[in-house]
């Protein structure tokens, strides 16, 4: 699902409210998360999950063309946990196949 089938799903649900209003909604919300993620706060949404920040500690990379080693410095990086609820409503809907269960 696009940002933009979101709106439009959004939209069709809550017949309400324009698809531009919608629109604003999702910016506005996908904006504020981003934003509390950028200054180091930690996002929950109860049944759905968690946003968090992880750190990525500086580490020795190769490139792969010249093989020379390569310093690869420290980053933060978004991170998702989902929640009970989203995992058990996922593993209801998508029953485990013998290629997914054996990782192929």
């Amino acid at each position: 699902m696009t940002r933009s089938d979101l709106v439009v799903q959004l939209a069709e649900r809550f017949g309400q409210l324009t698809h531009r209003d919608t629109e604003f909604a999702v910016k506005t919300i996908l904006d504020a998360m981003s934003d509390a993620l950028a200054r180091g706060h930690r996002i929950e949404i109860r049944g759905f999950g968690s946003f968090s920040i992880n750190r990525r500690h500086p580490r020795v990379g190769r490139n792969p063309r010249s093989g020379e080693q390569v310093v690869i410095p420290e980053k933060l990086v978004p991170h998702f946990k989902p929640g009970k609820a989203l995992r058990e409503a996922v593993d209801e809907k998508m029953p485990a196949t013998d290629n997914a269960a054996s990782g192929v």
